[in-house]
């Protein structure tokens, strides 16, 4: 059985580990590997190796942390397969949508190659006689970010990309369940040049997340998951005075008016909320149906969803795979029995779905449940699985008014032909993302990713600008050279210009 270690300082190594935790394949529901579970002395181990490297690191110049960035850009991308093969052999996802996931990371790298004109400072001069003022950004030292099995490569590249490029050094901490693709990320960024320890991953579980959060050498954590583990880690980081950007769950609706086109909408509404199994936080959990168009919105959700082909990840005739673990699986078939008791109607019922040959795998068909009501479990609770939820309303307010009384945040969307519709909606919403006629409005690297309300803890979102805010901090120089033949007396009131 592999065993799968850290890296720390530049290579793989068991530090002082001893525990380990399963790591499924979930197409056969098979244990494939074992992947070590760091303890504190562990992490202060990466810790301290990323600190001695930042030392260095920081102060090299753009031009050879660029050349680095370059170089890592032309490696994922010449990786991006093998990357792909990783997640869907450990994540479940099919290929053709983990290399979606790269490829959005790659997007960030390259973003982040753009590094020197995104540190450029400002500059004042003149403010008062022979007194010019300059600002300029510099990193904070040893970072840590967090992360979750869904996305096991985008997600860490929102955050260590900007962070390295910033001139920071970075301790991932990734999922358990899917290791493999951050050790494979690992080794190509040493492959592109990067020095010794300053990228970092330590797998484990909360006892290596609560040692970065409490690590005095830890000046920011980022952290993608579940909110109340995003409560948790907002207040134990910000409580050890760290910098902290915890992204929440979420429950996203898409709205779809009666002047849509059906075809078109319902199209997008499964492929948002049947894609990755649902096991994506801008997935579409909830279609709100309005007005008289909500049957036939219906039948063509559930005829699609019903067509969706269900398989390993590895296949490509496969259009959605497995689950993460047998335990997700459960939990999401819970869900849909509770759905059905609680009053909601089985448009589609994906339970009891076997994929010949992989009968031990963890696979949930796709679910549609109409007639969801906002008191219902499977409406207020974040599945995380292939279950969409149409509930019904009679105009745009009431659907704004539904998404605004969620406590998520997260993205939302539209479908319209209605221009005035569209504007009164993205006006309207209190949510982070939104999309007309697209339903997963994740942005580009080049803007910030984040949502509002529980989806979010702490005040900036993630890569993109509000990314190189939080990973540096700002100088404010006030300067004066004044010439030895005029010597300028000192004054005891408050400085002011002249």
């Amino acid at each position: 059985m592999t065993t799968i270690e850290h890296w720390i300082g530049g290579g793989t190594t068991r530090a002082g580990s001893t525990r380990t935790s399963p790591v499924w394949n979930p197409a056969t529901g098979e244990r494939q590997a074992e992947v070590l579970l760091a303890e504190p002395a562990d992490v202060d181990v990466a810790v301290t190796a990323a600190a001695a490297a930042f030392e260095s690191w920081s102060q090299a110049s753009l031009t050879k942390r660029t050349n680095v960035l370059f170089a890592f850009r032309e490696l994922i991308a010449r990786h991006a397969r093998d990357l792909a093969e990783v997640i869907a052999d450990e994540h479940g996802k099919v290929v053709s949508d983990a290399l979606g996931e790269v490829q959005r990371g790659l997007e960030v790298v390259e973003f982040a190659c753009g590094i020197p004109n995104l540190l450029k400072g400002d500059y004042s001069d003149q403010v008062s006689t022979g007194v010019d003022v300059f600002s300029f950004r510099e990193p904070l030292g040893v970072v840590a970010g967090i992360t979750p099995f869904n996305f096991p490569v985008m997600v860490p590249m929102w955050m260590h990309p900007v962070a390295i490029a910033c001139g920071n050094a970075f301790v991932l901490k990734p999922s358990e369940r899917d290791p493999s693709a951050s050790m494979l990320v690992a080794k190509l960024w040493a492959e592109a040049g990067l020095p010794d320890g300053v990228f970092n991953v330590v797998h484990g579980d909360k006892a290596a997340v609560d040692a970065l959060l409490d690590h005095p050498d830890v000046a920011a954590v980022s952290f993608v998951g579940s909110t109340p583990i995003a409560k948790y880690i907002h207040g134990r980081a910000g409580a050890n005075g760290k910098r902290v950007q915890a992204l929440g769950g979420a429950k996203n609706h898409a709205v779809v008016l009666p002047d849509a086109d059906v075809d078109f909408a319902s199209d997008h509404l499964v492929a948002a909320a049947m894609g990755s199994a649902g096991e994506r936080c801008m997935a579409v959990s909830a279609a709100v149906a309005v007005g008289a168009g909500a049957d036939e919105l219906v039948e063509a959700v559930a005829a699609k969803a019903a067509a969706v082909r269900v398989g390993p990840g590895r296949d490509e005739s496969s259009e959605m795979g497995p689950v993460i673990t047998a335990a997700a699986r459960d939990r999401i078939l819970g869900y849909i029995d509770t759905g059905e008791k609680q009053g909601a109607t089985l448009a589609v019922d994906g339970r009891g779905l076997t994929v010949p040959g992989h009968e031990d795998g963890f696979f949930v068909g796709p679910t549609v449940l109409d007639r969801v009501t906002p008191q219902m479990d499977v409406y207020r609770d974040e599945i995380f699985g292939p279950v969409l939820s149409v509930v019904r309303a009679t105009e745009v307010d009431e659907a704004i008014a539904l998404i605004n009384a969620n406590p998520y945040g997260n993205g939302t969307a539209i479908f319209t032909s209605s221009g005035e519709a569209a504007r009164r909606f993205q006006r309207g919403v209190k949510v982070g993302m939104i999309g007309i006629n697209v339903p997963i409005p994740v942005p580009m690297a080049y803007y910030s990713f984040g949502g509002w309300k529980d989806s979010l803890f702490g005040q900036s979102h993630i890569h993109g600008p509000e990314g190189v805010a939080f990973y540096t901090r700002a100088k404010v120089v006030t300067s004066r050279w004044p010439r030895v033949e005029h010597p300028i007396g000192a004054s005891y009131h408050f400085p002011t210009t002249s």
